[in-house]
């Protein structure tokens, strides 16, 4: 190889990625939609009550039902970040993570609370398994929560580490936390009440 070739392949080795690394570098990935707005493709129902599609959003309402009311996606996730809005106009729901169902209504895995303040809004409970693990203070909550609109809810997950935030703020952290590593997303509605709760756009970023 000559001088000549040598200074110029070292030339490009140093060029090249100043001139076109961000060009060539992976585009940030962009959120995709888990729900169409016109119907609940994507998810199935378990369990009582009713879902149905309103004005672009997934509603579900029951009334003192025998079982809770799951609306379960089809597909099952690992690391990701989520988010969504949502609205509680009676009673509290949850939204699912990594979770497994088991009948003919249990949602088993950890659930991030939506509802008024009060009920842990932001917190993250494990059902049937360890309860409680992050609960936020009802001060923040009643702080955070919007009453008379929609909330925004974001949850990023990737391996034991799970961070919630509400309406911009952060709630509630998890680090390696010894959780199911993949699942299904699930939203809820309780068994023995009368409630009526809301989710809409639902997004999600798969992540590595």
């Amino acid at each position: 190889m000559t001088r000549a070739i040598r200074w110029t392949v070292a030339l490009l080795a140093v060029v090249w990625p100043m001139m076109f690394g961000t060009a060539w570098a992976a585009e940030p990935q962009q959120f995709r939609p888990l729900m169409d707005g016109k119907t609940l493709a994507g998810w199935h129902a378990v369990g009582d009550g009713k879902w149905t599609v309103e004005d672009g959003a997934f509603v579900g309402r029951a009334n003192n039902e025998k079982l809770y009311g799951l609306l379960v996606s089809d597909k099952t996730f690992r690391n990701f970040t989520v988010r969504f809005k949502f609205q509680c106009n009676t009673g509290d729901s949850g939204f699912y993570i990594r979770t497994i169902i088991k009948p003919p209504d249990q949602a088993h895995g950890l659930q991030v609370q939506v509802g008024p303040a009060g009920s842990g809004c932001g917190g993250i409970y494990e059902s049937y398994g360890r309860a409680w693990l992050v609960k936020p203070k009802i001060e923040d909550e009643k702080r955070l929560l919007k009453t008379d609109g929609w909330n925004d809810m974001t949850i990023t997950a990737q391996g034991g580490n799970i961070t919630v935030w509400l309406n911009g703020e952060k709630t509630a952290q998890l680090r390696d936390d010894p959780s199911r590593a993949e699942g299904h997303f699930a939203l809820q509605m309780h068994s023995g009440t009368k409630m009526e709760v809301r989710f809409k756009q639902i997004e999600i970023i798969e992540l590595p």
